[in-house]
């Protein structure tokens, strides 16, 4: 369940670590983020998962569903807006505190799917998804790696039309 969101995330951080500060903060145009600021989204969007994991998951139904094709979420000619509360903030991001926060998102959440998964089988609740219906519990911790995914390949995008 953790191995595409591992590779991806080391791939990130490789790819983060190519970059300036500078570089790290620029944006490739006014109405695009810079990497900073994708970065903030992605550790916002963790986040944001696992808190609602906690609070659904007394909540999500015991049923098994159907799995969806996660690579979807990759497809970057699909635009889908971010929900206000995982915008990032404007630029300058604190490169060290976001990457930190980043860290700290995924390792709460394995540890907590970790716990979950002593009491109950992860495929065996399902809760739904605002984009993608109903996803049972792994399925929407294999989307956080799938999500990265995606917005690595908008930071490569980035880094290509700063010149990084």
């Amino acid at each position: 369940m953790y191995e595409h969101m591992k590779k991806v995330r080391e791939e990130l951080l490789n790819t983060l670590n190519e970059l300036s500060n500078e570089e790290f903060n620029e944006k490739p145009s006014t109405d695009e983020w810079s990497v900073g600021q994708v970065v903030d989204h992605l550790q916002k969007m963790e986040k944001v998962v696992l808190e609602s994991l906690k609070k659904s998951i007394h909540h999500a139904e015991d049923k098994t569903v159907e799995e969806k094709q996660l690579e979807i979420v990759t497809d970057r000619s699909r635009k889908v807006p971010a929900p206000d509360y995982v915008v990032p903030s404007p630029v300058p991001i604190d490169r060290i505190k976001v990457i930190t926060a980043l860290e700290e998102a995924r390792r709460d959440l394995i540890n907590f799917t970790e716990l979950l998964a002593k009491d109950f089988d992860l495929t065996s609740r399902a809760l739904k998804h605002p984009v993608l219906g109903e996803l049972s519990i792994k399925q929407w911790v294999e989307f956080v790696g799938y999500h990265e995914e995606r917005h690595l390949l908008q930071i490569k995008e980035a880094k290509e039309k700063i010149g990084a």
